[in-house]
């Protein structure tokens, strides 16, 4: 490879690079016991199927998020995602038939339907007083999303599952890079620099 080229991957992993430098030791697979208590799990929408059903992905988010649940570390589930995504399918009444089943108990789910991307959930988690999270989602996302709930003033840990040797899981780490220079301008433009490395 030439240093061109070197210099061009290197910069298009970096925002990435930072991500995941910045949120070692706070993301853990979701049978760690290195979690602290959060004020609740930040649950992230994905696809639904046509039928109503949670795809594999949304449905290993949620059961990360009833397991904080049911071994205290969290009182609350917050599903958030699209309550009308491109199908015109509701994410987080999905996810809150999952929770159910996975014996959540109603009064501790809290589904946010303007989750449209992780920024807006992150920022509406902080609207709602929430201070701390625990995010949950596959662990190619967990942080960037990370990123993204600390840059909106939030104390944020992340939890993934198990992770999938899939064609779908590839292309979420490829897809990353992108979609965290994306967190990078949205931080920039939102929030200035202040969670940037000096």
């Amino acid at each position: 490879m030439s240093r061109a080229l070197r210099v061009l991957a290197a910069a298009a992993a970096a925002p990435q690079a930072y991500a995941r430098l910045r949120s070692h030791g706070s993301r853990h697979h979701v049978d760690s016991d290195a979690f602290r208590p959060a004020d609740a799990a930040l649950v992230l929408g994905a696809r639904v199927w046509p039928d109503g059903r949670p795809s594999r992905f949304l449905r290993q988010r949620v059961e990360a998020g009833a397991a904080l649940y049911h071994r205290g570390l969290v009182p609350l589930l917050v599903l958030t995602g699209a309550g009308s995504n491109r199908e015109g399918l509701d994410e987080t009444a999905a996810m809150a038939r999952t929770a159910r089943e996975l014996g959540v108990p109603e009064e501790a789910l809290v589904l946010d339907r303007s989750g449209h991307d992780t920024r807006a959930s992150a920022l509406n988690a902080r609207e709602r007083g929430l201070h701390s999270v625990i995010v949950c989602s596959q662990e190619f996302h967990v942080p960037r999303a990370m990123w993204l709930c600390r840059s909106t003033g939030l104390e944020v840990q992340g939890t993934f599952p198990d992770v999938l040797a899939r064609r779908h899981t590839a292309i979420g780490y490829v897809r990353e890079l992108p979609a965290t220079w994306k967190a990078f301008g949205e931080i920039l433009r939102d929030r200035g620099s202040r969670d940037l490395p000096h």
